[in-house]
């Protein structure tokens, strides 16, 4: 079996109505059809080392690096992320991984 592809988001919501209620709503079917995983979603995280301060961070499994890419770059994700980018500010990163 193959490595599996991940997209890591570590995000700052500042507009929480455009943020859960419209980005998250059109998303999400755009995630199934990509046959993405969520992995973490946590508004909680506990930062243990370092000062950074990271209110929101999600992690995306797809089943392979290129699957993640092509999700992030597709023209389905693109005519939305406008609203992501509208509601936080973001660091993503887009890496290869394996279980184990």
């Amino acid at each position: 079996m193959g490595a599996k592809g991940y997209l890591f988001a570590e995000l700052t919501v500042h507009d929480h109505e455009v943020f859960y209620h419209e980005y998250m709503e059109k998303v999400r079917p755009i995630l199934e059809s990509w046959e993405a995983n969520f992995l973490i979603s946590s508004n909680s995280p506990e930062v243990i080392e370092g000062k950074r301060l990271v209110p929101r961070v999600i992690l995306l499994e797809f089943s392979t690096l290129k699957k993640a890419r092509d999700f992030y770059y597709s023209e389905e994700y693109q005519s939305i992320i406008q609203l992501r980018f509208d509601a936080s500010v973001a660091h993503l990163y887009i890496m290869e991984g394996c279980a184990g």
